[in-house]
């Protein structure tokens, strides 16, 4: 029987997007797909909405007759400034908006990694660390984060950030082997997000099972999230073709990997 009668899935067409797609279909009647370029052919549970996060007036639209949100749009990756601004911030907010005009009982949305990206492997941190951004992407992580909260304690919105870490096929290099969410523990993570009686406002981090654990998720028990996958079945490919990195650069000391060693994205490159 699904526990909601249609959900919105914001970045429906993206790496993530599209695995949830197929893996919330028995939480819902209807799915709704968010994107900025047409889905093509929908089964007959989905619909589109086509859109900008930019544009408030759509994306507001876009909200309306749904009763959970899973917000996976907006920037993927350290880009232009403007870009992130429209569409992870701004964007964020409409959806929130959106959420508080149309009466959502719940959301889900992608944090990152990247917003505590600069506290050190070893501190085997917890999700309520304080932020250490590595990033203007990680900064737009925290922005939500911190309106998702306002909108938990002011409007009675819950929502779980998910602090996903690493969630590809496999893992590609040797941080991977701790960072790793599989694509099916991911479903997973968002559909605990969306099943557990209540979340109130919670944060989680996003791995699988893996057997380096360098963090402490245990703030987030209440989920019911249980990752079924692990990173060890790729470890020594991964080794046999990857070397061992310095341990003091920052991609290695610091949880946030290779965006620690980035510049500012709109800095003129160097020749």
């Amino acid at each position: 029987m699904p526990q909601y009668e249609r959900i919105l899935i914001t970045g429906a067409a993206g790496r993530l997007g599209s695995e949830l797609r197929k893996g919330l279909v028995p939480l819902a009647k209807t799915i709704r797909l968010a994107g900025r370029e047409p889905f093509g052919d929908l089964a007959p549970h989905e619909e589109e909405a086509v859109f900008d996060l930019a544009d408030m007036e759509a994306t507001i639209a876009a909200t309306k007759d749904c009763d959970a949100i899973v917000h996976f749009g907006g920037a993927p990756l350290e880009c232009a400034w403007q870009t992130i601004l429209d569409s992870s911030i701004r964007g964020s907010y409409h959806i929130y908006e959106g959420a508080r005009k149309h009466g959502v009982k719940r959301v889900i949305y992608a944090s990152s990694v990247h917003a505590i990206g600069y506290h050190e492997v070893e501190a085997h941190i917890s999700v309520d660390a304080p932020v250490r951004p590595d990033s203007l992407y990680g900064v737009s992580k925290n922005f939500v984060e911190s309106l998702s909260r306002l909108y938990w304690d002011k409007f009675g919105i819950e929502t779980v950030c998910l602090r996903i870490f690493s969630s590809f096929p496999e893992p590609a290099d040797r941080r991977m082997l701790w960072s790793y969410l599989s694509f099916a523990d991911c479903v997973r993570l968002v559909e605990a997000s969306l099943t557990a009686p209540r979340v109130g406002h919670t944060i989680s981090f996003g791995i699988s099972d893996n057997k380096l654990k360098m963090v402490d998720n245990s703030g987030a028990n209440h989920l019911g999230f249980n990752p079924q996958d692990s990173a060890e079945p790729f470890r020594a490919a991964v080794e046999a073709r990857t070397p061992v990195p310095d341990p003091k650069a920052p991609s290695v000391k610091y949880l946030g990997g290779w965006f620690c060693e980035l510049g500012h994205p709109d800095d003129e490159p160097k020749s």
